[in-house]
């Protein structure tokens, strides 16, 4: 525990808290220090200028990154017959109708993303106090409800995630891992920064985005200077 708070302090000494870092300085520092014995996760975080508790401020959305998430992410898909081949066809671990709502229910959780066709909603549905809390609930304006199940494995699957504000406004995504190359994970934080920055919901008023950082799992976090994210959003 020593050793881990040693670390931590020293890799804090060499950032400024109160600067604002160009977006290829700020992606240096953090592979820099990310020494943990696993591949950290990179970590976008943006303060935005909403209030999540009302209906018209709310932020969600989904974003592809183009460099991948860096992890196995399973999926798992309600659906039928054809729908429920293609799925598996497509990769996903779980596939099945009121059979996997019993798993579920019976607390089998094993997976990442949760995707189901518009008529096995009404199973899905019963599934909301458990999916819910998670943030696996299907949701058709996340594409996660569709008929194309086979597209939306393989979306999953190639680096898609989605992104919610939580209640203080502020809205977590992880951008790939601290293996990746510099370019790589800059090129994804623009693709997180500009996904959110068009997600602007009709009643934020004011400043929308009014911070963002970024870190690794272990390792301090660090002011972006918006201005070197804007230009590529």
């Amino acid at each position: 525990m020593a050793a881990k708070g040693k670390r931590i302090r020293a890799a804090y000494e060499g950032i400024d808290r109160n600067k604002a870092y160009d977006l290829s300085a700020a992606v240096k520092l953090v592979k820099a220090n990310a020494k943990a014995k696993f591949d950290e996760t990179v970590e976008l975080s943006m303060n935005l200028g909403i209030d999540p508790r009302h209906a018209d401020q709310q932020v969600r959305g989904v974003v592809q990154l183009p460099n991948g998430t860096g992890k196995t992410v399973r999926v798992a898909v309600f659906a039928k017959g054809d729908k429920a081949d293609e799925a598996l066809k497509a990769g996903a671990e779980l596939v099945g109708a009121e059979d996997l709502a019993e798993k579920i229910q019976g607390g089998e959780m094993n997976f990442d993303r949760c995707i189901a066709t518009p008529d096995m909603m009404a199973v899905v549905g019963r599934l909301g106090k458990v999916l819910g809390p998670r943030g696996l609930m299907p949701n058709p304006k996340l594409g996660t409800v569709t008929m194309n199940v086979g597209d939306a494995v393989k979306a999953a699957k190639g680096g898609e995630v989605t992104f919610r504000a939580e209640k203080a406004g502020i809205v977590h995504v992880g951008v790939g891992k601290a293996s990746f190359g510099e370019e790589a994970i800059a090129e994804n934080i623009r693709a997180v920064f500009g996904a959110i920055s068009k997600a602007k919901p009709s009643g934020a008023k004011g400043t929308y985005i009014k911070r963002v950082s970024v870190s690794s799992t272990m390792g301090p976090g660090m002011q972006l200077e918006i201005g070197s994210l804007s230009g590529a959003a």
